[in-house]
């Protein structure tokens, strides 16, 4: 995918000849839950990241109730895109994409904190659709599949977000990109309205008057979760596939590589010894059973889980659940990357192809 010339940074200068060299980027995600960036220069082999921030800001808050945002959720919202913008600056960005998901693309008022987003903070927030959403993440985790060994191979890639999870179902092509990436081809995606935010709001952090996971509430958020899934595996047979065992499963989101930092035992998240490691499902179940556990003030004590997302995980934790018990693959590669890096591919694919028309 390639970027939209209209969402490059400011200060670009057309006359420099090199493509992707020639450039400083920036990526930037604004879900449900997290505003996240990432800032980076070429190498040969993709990018290195220079720059980095990311916090929780709740932009989806309430949304389900009213379908607007909140006057306090843009608040936090705006403000972290200015520590955004600053880095954006301090690092002389001269191409940039920010994005939007979920919370912008349900909320009645999206266009009037679109405007207000530019207005405060100069940067130019585009709503994406989830195909696009689905495409950009799949771009990014595209080096964590495996070659496949059947000539018949697929995966399904899952993303679960604050307001909605999206679900990716591809198939592994023979051969091999120029970089060394699996080939892979989206035979259809979903997004469901079921994030971690949302159903939270809906079921009361899936807890009990204790703060722990309420047992009934856990089976409610998993069924609903799975009556959302239903059609979607119906429609592409996906049961029979994982039953033949052609499929593999990569994950992407916050709650995937908390799991995988409860099960390492962390003493602080660690983003190396997480990203791209493959746990069993039954190490994914013992970990969710140890934060399962744990009340809300020891979940917020946890390192690898903190303050911000103690009322959350419970809910992550059973889509996660219905993800694994409709398709049980057996196995799941953790992806702490995505959809920025998508983004961040597609920009220097941009830069080059702008370069061989002359136009750089």
């Amino acid at each position: 995918m390639t970027a939209n010339p209209a969402h490059h940074g400011r200060g670009r200068n057309d006359t420099r000849p090199n493509g992707r060299w020639s450039h400083t980027y920036a990526a930037l995600d604004l879900g449900t839950n997290n505003c996240r960036l990432l800032v980076a220069k070429p190498k040969d082999t993709g990018f290195r990241v220079v720059d980095a921030f990311s916090r929780i800001v709740r932009l989806g808050e309430g949304l389900g109730a009213s379908n607007a945002l909140s006057e306090h959720a843009m608040d936090r919202t705006v403000e972290a895109l200015r520590v955004c913008r600053s880095k954006i600056q301090r690092n002389a960005v001269t191409r940039l994409r920010a994005v939007a998901t979920e919370a912008c693309r349900r909320a009645e008022n999206a266009d009037l904190f679109v405007d207000r987003v530019r207005q405060e903070t100069d940067i130019e927030l585009e709503i994406i659709a989830p195909e696009e959403e689905a495409e950009l993440a799949l771009i990014g985790c595209s080096p964590l599949y495996d070659p496949p060994e059947t000539p018949q191979s697929y995966a399904l890639l899952f993303d679960i977000g604050g307001g909605s999870t999206q679900i990716t179902w591809l198939e592994l092509e023979p051969g091999e990109h120029p970089n060394g990436d699996v080939r892979t081809r989206i035979v259809g995606c979903i997004s469901i309205p079921c994030g971690v935010v949302t159903l939270s709001e809906k079921f009361g952090c899936g807890e009990d008057e204790n703060g722990r996971a309420s047992p009934s509430r856990y089976a409610e958020i998993c069924a609903y979760v799975r009556e959302h899934l239903a059609p979607f595996d119906e429609s592409y047979e996906i049961g029979s596939r994982v039953g033949g065992g052609v499929v593999q499963m990569v994950g992407t989101s916050g709650t995937v590589t908390t799991l995988t930092g409860v099960f390492l035992d962390l003493p602080r998240y660690d983003r190396g010894r997480v990203d791209g490691r493959a746990l069993e499902f039954a190490q994914l179940e013992l970990a969710r059973d140890k934060l399962l556990a744990l009340d809300r003030q020891d979940r917020a004590a946890h390192p690898c889980i903190g303050s911000q997302r103690a009322d959350l995980v419970i809910s992550g934790c059973a889509i996660l659940d219905a993800i694994c018990d409709l398709w049980p693959v057996g196995r799941l590669r953790v992806a702490d990357r995505g959809l920025r890096e998508g983004i961040l591919h597609g920009l220097m694919r941009s830069a080059d192809l702008e370069t061989v028309s002359g136009r750089a």
